[in-house]
């Protein structure tokens, strides 16, 4: 598990709406994804990994921080190696500051997103045009969009599992995981 934010010395996260005033030395469009592949290629040097079955997964910023490193034109892997097998992107940010706004969005690899329709941080319907377009042009991306439920619908704590749909969504969307990870990193898909 990576921290991208600690070892930048903001180690407790950032209070809500303050997207706007964070640092640029934590940008999940052009940073973050860096970090994501320096684990990757850490991992690769283990004998007990497998390292062209190693997905991707990340949540709020970090699942933004996915989407960007999972986009085919990013150029984050050289083109010599092969970058993650798949990934998981739960309740992120889909603008991804426009960074694929004129050229569009499409992953190398299958990518699911997973967003409350009630998040009240970041748009399940920008989430949902954004899948639609990368969609349409060839993307393989998916979206689960779970009704009622909220930013941090996975969250254990007291505050997310008083709504009703929160403590519904993790049991679904941890199964749904464990699948399309299972069917994307075993290698017989």
């Amino acid at each position: 598990m990576v921290d991208g934010f600690g070892p930048r010395g903001h180690a407790q996260g950032f209070p809500r709406q303050s997207y706007d005033s964070r640092p640029e030395e934590l940008n999940e469009v052009t940073v973050r994804p860096l970090d994501a592949y320096g684990a990757l290629a850490y991992l690769r040097t283990r004998r007990e990994v497998d390292g062209a079955r190693v997905g991707l997964q990340g949540w709020s910023n970090g699942g933004s921080a996915t989407l960007a490193a999972m986009a085919a034109d990013a150029g984050f892997t050289p083109a010599s190696q092969q970058g993650f097998a798949a990934a998981l992107s739960f309740y992120p940010a889909c603008g991804l500051k426009d960074a694929f706004a004129e050229s569009g969005y499409k992953p190398y690899a299958r990518v699911a997103v997973f967003i409350g329709t009630a998040d009240e941080e970041v748009s399940p319907k920008r989430c949902e045009a954004f899948v639609a377009a990368s969609r349409a042009s060839g993307g393989e991306i998916a979206i689960t969009l779970y009704p009622g439920a909220t930013h941090g619908f996975d969250d254990p704590g007291t505050k997310r599992q008083s709504v009703t749909a929160n403590a519904q969504a993790p049991e679904d969307a941890v199964a749904r995981a464990v699948t399309f990870f299972r069917a994307r990193l075993s290698g017989r898909e």
